[in-house]
Parts: C-alpha cells; structure tokens; sequence
C-alpha cells in the first residue's frame, strides 16, 4: 500500500492568477529598485575643507561696450579690494569689437562682499558707457546636474537688461544658499543656490560724472539644504508584497464565507418549502 506524500501538504497554495507577472508589478518591483531624492535643511558650513573660499562662474555680455573698458572688480568686509581682476577670465569682442563677452573663473570669500563688472580699472573712463547687458551665466560653487534634483543654481541665467536705460547702474542682491548632494556611494558634491532681487538706479561720481556698474552684492544663509540619494531597504518590498498577498487572500476568505453563508441559508429556506 502506498501513501501519495502530496495529499499530507500542509500549506496552502497560492492562486495561479497571483504567481502571473503583470504590469503592476513590474512597476511597484521598478519603483523600489529605483533611487529617491531625500532632502533636509540644517544650520551648518558642509565644506569646511573650501578654505572659507566659494567657486564662481561669470558670463555676461555687454553688447554695447568695449572689451578694452569691460573689468572685474571684488571686494569683501575682510578687507578685499581688487580692481580690475584678470585671472582664469576671457573677454570676447561682439559686434565688430563694439560689444563685448565676458567670461570669467574666480573665487570670494565667505563673508559678506560683492563683485561688479565695471569700468574702474580702464585707463581712460568712457563718456557714456552703456551697461545694458544680458546675463548668460551666475554659478557658485561644483556644477549640479541630477536628476530630480530643481534649484535655483543659475537663478540669473537669461536675464536680460538690454531694454534698460544705458547709463543706469544695475543692483543684483544675492542670498547664497549652501547645498550638498550626496550620492549613493556617499561622495559629495558643494554647491551653491541663490535667491536674487534686482534694481536699476543712475549713480553719479563725487565729480558728478555717471559711471554706472553692474553690482552683484551676495550674503550667505545659514541654513544649508542637503539631498541624500538611496534605496528604499529590501525588507519594506518584501513587506509590502507579503501584505498585498496576506490582503488577497483576506478578501478572497470573506467573499467565500460571505457566499458560503448566503448559500446556506439558501438552502434551509428552499427545505423549509419543500416541508
């Protein structure tokens, strides 16, 4: 006499319409095996290995003005004051050499300061230097591009002055917002947001001449926005599914009873007729 083994299996089946791959399940399996993006704000300086120094990246055109009076001037409340400043910078002549583009690499402290783009260090000061211009490029800091990652990295890219007054000089204040994203094999990358307000003033010199500038006056916030990039932990998929099979089958065993108990009593009315 023999015993088929099978008929003493103690577990339960699951359904084969369950065990099918579906669309559904391929996207819930894709979507823990993809990275999020998880932000946070707190009061700190990440990049204590800067030197107290911020990259910057400048690139302005000036279409109404010659390279030879186009200059770069840096000042800061620890004292800096730099007139005409020509490292890692590159002037590009526009317009048959009536305008000019501007690029350039440099680096502030972190304390309060400004930096202009100006007329101060040409030898001979133009009559009516226009500084209508068109802002192409304001950066601090490495150069963040992720994926679901939007800030206001380059918050002045675009801006466009050329319908302003010539003479006029342009105000740009900055509040500089310190940002660290950190990958998932925990490397980190410093940058900068900003925010930025603007006003259009004419300024004259103490002779009563105008010499107008295009002034980007920055401040540093205090708080400091951090982007974590990880996985959500395997055990939460693995909940997650346990609980949509646990769930199936809850549902699945009331209908049945539900059903059952119908059926039932379906029955006993139909006997007590037949009685």
């Amino acid at each position: 006499m023999t015993f088929d083994v099978r008929r003493f299996d103690i577990y339960r089946k699951v359904p084969k319409d369950l065990t099918q791959p579906t669309y559904t399940g391929a996207f819930k399996l894709t979507g823990f095996i993809a990275t999020e993006i998880v932000n946070e704000l707190y009061v700190d300086d990440p990049d204590k290995d800067s030197g107290g120094k911020i990259d910057v990246s400048l690139n302005i055109s000036l279409p109404n003005l010659h390279c030879d009076l186009v200059g770069l001037d840096i000042q800061d409340e620890m004292g800096r004051h730099e007139v005409g400043h020509i490292d890692n910078s590159m002037k590009v002549p526009l317009n048959n050499g009536h305008g000019c583009r501007f690029e350039g690499e440099f680096s502030i402290n972190k304390v309060p300061g400004n930096f202009h783009v100006s007329t101060h260090s040409a030898t001979a000061q133009p009559q009516s230097p226009d500084m209508t211009h068109i802002i192409h490029k304001l950066a601090f800091g490495e150069k963040l591009q992720v994926q679901h990652v939007q800030g206001a990295f380059n918050a002045l890219g675009g801006a466009n002055r050329l319908q302003s007054n010539a003479l006029a000089s342009h105000d740009y204040i900055l509040k500089i917002v310190p940002t660290v994203y950190e990958d998932l094999g925990g490397k980190q990358r410093f940058s900068y947001q900003y925010t930025v307000a603007n006003k259009e003033y004419v300024a004259y010199s103490h002779t009563g001449r105008i010499i107008p500038a295009i002034w980007f006056r920055y401040d540093l916030s205090p708080i400091t926005v951090r982007y974590t990039e990880r996985r959500q932990p395997f055990y939460r998929f693995i909940t997650t599914i346990c609980a949509i099979i646990g769930g199936t089958f809850t549902v699945a065993g009331i209908i049945d009873s539900c059903i059952f108990t119908a059926s039932e009593a379906w029955k006993k009315i139909q006997i007590g007729k037949m009685s």
